[in-house]
């Protein structure tokens, strides 16, 4: 493409990108960025979940950190990432102590409350391993479009839970890792027959932590494919006035 740039694996692109802070109803601040399109207001949300911090899981945890570099400029999309209680990132520590995905409920809460007041549209749930937990188990209780879930390893969510988002009118699309280390796609398949609506899609040569920048690039269109159809797929190259 003529007079393009092409996006590689640390670019980011332009947004308006705001250090925010979320408070949980148990009292507690959690640290997190919302990234905004810069130009028009955003046509979708992403709420992220992120994968878990006891495995060195965080807001800056690698997908959702480039959901949050491109997604507002090539789609349109707001992105708000946070760390759970007791996690640490780059942008800092939000207060607490990881709880297992049990407290948590009130940190996922805590980012709807913030999404409701900032007159965020149409959130959907971004969610990767140990955050499918959290957006399982919590999700239905909020006012979501749906969720995504990357890499679910359905270690914390029962049956009962998973089986609630039957019919709920909340779409789940899951995208499994031909080579996870936790649930690959034929025992995904059987565990979400309770979901017969939801969208299971098995990746080829995909692993639990999408490593590489093709595969955060399928992970990017399909995300973007489900919240806003009409920009997808996304361009590899940008004009070189969009790069931040």
């Amino acid at each position: 493409m003529s007079g393009t740039v092409p996006i590689r694996s640390g670019t980011e692109l332009a947004a308006d990108r705001e250090e925010v802070e979320l408070v949980t109803v148990d009292g507690l601040v959690l640290v997190g960025e919302l990234a905004t399109p810069r130009d028009a207001p955003p046509v979708a949300t992403l709420v992220c979940l992120h994968p878990l911090p006891t495995a060195g899981g965080f807001m800056d945890s690698h997908v959702l950190r480039k959901a949050a570099a491109r997604l507002p400029a090539l789609a349109g999309i707001a992105v708000l990432r946070f760390n759970t209680r007791g996690t640490e990132s780059p942008r800092g520590r939000s207060e607490g102590e990881y709880d297992g995905g049990v407290a948590e409920r009130y940190d996922v809460a805590a980012a709807m409350s913030f999404v409701a007041e900032r007159n965020l549209p149409a959130p959907w749930l971004l969610a990767w391993s140990f955050g499918t937990e959290l957006a399982l188990k919590y999700g239905l209780a909020h006012p979501i479009e749906g969720a995504i879930l990357l890499s679910p390893p359905l270690h914390r969510t029962t049956e009962r839970e998973l089986a609630a988002w039957h019919g709920s009118g909340k779409p789940l699309v899951v995208l499994v890792p031909e080579l996870d280390d936790f649930l690959r796609p034929a025992e995904a398949a059987r565990r979400f027959a309770v979901v017969p609506e939801a969208r299971l899609v098995p990746v080829a040569g995909a692993k639990h932590l999408w490593v590489g920048e093709n595969q955060v690039r399928r992970v990017l269109d399909e995300v973007v494919g489900v919240v806003a159809p009409d920009r997808a797929p996304l361009p590899t190259e940008v004009p070189p006035d969009l790069i931040a």
